[in-house]
């Protein structure tokens, strides 16, 4: 008698930890607007400082895990917290409660801006200038924990001053490799802090079908592609091989997109470019820009397939990798690197600080004024990321009148 009602009772603690996943990701995918760094700052509130789902340190190692990987990083790290949290399937629910609402949002938006001409209109520099104050707080929380001692506030700042010096699609990666190697150099010696055990409730047989997927459907898309001149075929293979080949997330993926998709006369220039401002309205990933295309070229089956074909790279790597990364992390080399990569996280966020966030937000007192309120409102009235996000809009609209 008690077999099943354990059973039961473990089912029922699956479906609320789903739940639970679904309706904080969709409340991330409703509020999380400015781009992916912003994004970090949001999942940095939610899950880590509000709900303490993981730790600071795990936290950062996974971003910089997320880093490494080709694709969307935010919803990289997004999935990852996912499945920690509630499996694999808790790592399916945490993307699609971050992506659904800008998939709907963007297609519907993009039309309006086209129509209308609104990406110049003050409530959405207001979400720029929202994104200043959600990355700036998450500079600050991230970079007491990570960068306690000089060794580690001189990566950071080293990592930014090259980051922003030397922009590319494999600055980043390159940069968190050295700040591994500085860290293994100077922190090998030094006594570690012992490393929380994060559970991954996923298996390293599934981890490997995961990977070897992966790189089944890059090769064998393009060979799909030419045999079989299906113009279905041609998007999945488009948006396939742009979800698996770009570092650096949204941004450098749309000049790939743009030669795949506007270059095989899939969609116009003009209407390619319309909705690339939408993209920067609208929350969650800048990668829903494939929705939005894939729209275009083929309705809502087009939509469908575009969003599932850039994202699936993302998932299947995350699977891939989650299972391998708690026996990494135990060594004590790899610690001592982990010391560095946290360091050069931190510096890579305060150089997205810079550029692109606050160069496209702040343009005038007004904006650094309002830039800080939403800082303070965050960091010392602990106010949740919606409000702020209203405030931001209603400040926004203000200065347009200013």
């Amino acid at each position: 008698m008690n077999e099943p009602h354990s059973s039961h009772t473990s089912n029922i603690g699956k479906w609320a930890a789903l739940a639970e996943v679904l309706g904080v990701s969709i409340k991330l995918g409703l509020t999380s607007f400015g781009g992916p760094i912003a994004h970090l700052g949001y999942f940095h509130h939610e899950y880590i400082r509000r709900r303490k789902w993981l730790d600071e340190k795990s936290y950062a190692e996974l971003v910089a895990l997320c880093q490494f990987l080709p694709g969307p990083a935010s919803s990289q790290v997004g999935i990852g917290i996912g499945i920690i949290r509630a499996g694999l399937w808790g790592g399916f629910v945490a993307w699609l409660g971050f992506t659904l609402p800008s998939v709907i949002a963007l297609v519907v938006f993009a039309f309006l801006l086209q129509s209308y001409g609104l990406s110049d209109t003050g409530w959405i520099h207001g979400l720029k200038i929202v994104a200043v104050a959600i990355v700036a707080h998450a500079i600050w929380g991230m970079g007491q924990k990570l960068t306690p001692d000089r060794e580690r506030v001189t990566i950071a700042v080293l990592t930014a001053a090259v980051a922003l010096s030397w922009q590319s699609a494999y600055s980043q990666v390159l940069l968190i490799l050295v700040s591994g190697l500085v860290g293994v150099y100077l922190f090998r010696k030094k006594p570690i802090d012992p490393v929380p055990e994060v559970h991954i409730p996923i298996s390293r047989s599934l981890a490997v079908v995961c990977l070897l997927f992966f790189f089944a459907l890059l090769f064998a898309l393009p060979l799909l592609r030419q045999w079989g001149e299906s113009e279905w075929l041609g998007l999945a293979d488009s948006f396939y091989r742009a979800g698996s080949l770009v570092f650096g997330g949204g941004h450098v993926v749309l000049p790939l997109l743009e030669h795949e998709i506007v270059s095989a006369g899939w969609v116009r220039p003009e209407d390619f470019l319309a909705g690339y401002g939408a993209a920067q309205a609208v929350p969650g990933p800048l990668f829903t820009f494939a929705s939005y295309l894939g729209a275009l070229a083929g309705g809502i089956p087009g939509a469908i397939l575009a969003t599932i074909a850039i994202f699936l790279p993302a998932f299947l790597l995350v699977v891939g990798s989650l299972p391998f990364w708690n026996q990494l992390r135990k060594s004590k080399n790899l610690q001592a690197a982990l010391a560095g990569v946290n360091a050069a996280v931190v510096g890579i966020l305060l150089a997205a600080l810079y550029d692109p966030v606050w160069t496209s937000a702040i343009s005038k007192p007004a904006d650094f004024i309002l830039a800080i309120l939403l800082f303070v409102l965050l960091q010392v009235w602990k106010m949740p990321p919606w409000s702020v996000v209203l405030t931001g809009v209603l400040g926004g609209m203000m200065l347009d009148f200013l």
